[in-house]
């Protein structure tokens, strides 16, 4: 394998996704994409566009009509090693019967993970998404919010070499949402992870992102790019006054169609 290939984690080529067969066939999707290793990649659009797909698409969860799809230049048949997504349905993805502590253990059972370094992996997840207190809970005993922090926690301690989130604090009030942000970054910053990261809020696009892609259309292709050259580490009041974000959210709200 070549070292160009290695430098791209992921890669789309004239991808097409269609739903139905025949002349009821719907396409989603249709695009060509490249994110490389170690990219923290935003993806925004407009509710329906059609996000959710792409990531399923690139995490082989969802097969494309057309196209190739590969994880470091491998073809994308089915989930690739190394590759977590996080779901925007937190509540279906959890076991209830499985405590707080168990349902972050859930992806480190049955592999070659000592059980030390498998405690060190819970017990630092759940630290970086604020349950450790909560560890002996049940799901069904937390908020929705925590849920959402709970799912995080799960595939942050797989350590994967990716990390495909879907409007993953979509669901969290204003300072757990921050915080998360943060702790992402520092996340990031620290083992530089390919992340592709799908919302539909502008500044927090812009203010985790590396590059946000617009999604437009039917079906759904890359209206416009963004390269986010913002300072790092990042603040939340201090990067969000300068200029230069104010001027990219009000280029960023205008390709996806708002005044």
């Amino acid at each position: 394998m070549s070292s160009a290939a290695t430098d791209v984690a992921f890669a789309c080529e004239s991808v097409r996704k269609e739903f139905g067969s025949g002349p009821e066939s719907r396409g989603v999707l249709e695009l060509s994409l490249s994110v490389a290793a170690g990219e923290f990649l935003t993806i925004v659009g407009g509710s329906g566009v059609g996000k959710t797909t792409f990531l399923r698409v690139l995490g082989g969860l969802t097969p494309c009509t057309a196209g190739s799809v590969s994880h470091k230049g491998r073809p994308v048949a089915g989930p690739p090693d190394g590759v977590v997504m996080v779901f925007q349905d937190y509540g279906r993805s959890l076991l209830p019967w499985r405590t707080v502590e168990k349902n972050v253990a859930l992806g480190l059972e049955g592999g070659d993970v000592a059980t030390a370094e498998r405690q060190r992996r819970i017990d630092d997840a759940l630290g970086r998404v604020g349950l450790l207190d909560s560890r002996r809970q049940y799901p069904w005993q937390l908020s929705g919010g925590m849920q959402q922090r709970l799912q995080i926690a799960r595939a942050l301690a797989v350590e994967p070499d990716a990390l495909l989130m879907d409007e993953p604090f979509g669901s969290l009030d204003a300072i757990t949402k921050a915080s998360l942000q943060d702790e992402l970054l520092k996340l990031h910053a620290a083992s530089q992870k390919t992340i592709v990261f799908v919302t539909h809020d502008v500044d927090e696009a812009i203010y985790l992102g590396d590059r946000v892609v617009v999604l437009a259309g039917r079906p759904a292709g890359i209206s416009r790019e963004f390269d986010v050259s913002l300072p790092r580490p990042r603040e939340q009041l201090e990067t969000r006054e300068l200029s230069e974000f104010l001027e990219l959210r009000h280029e960023v709200h205008l390709a996806m169609g708002h005044a």
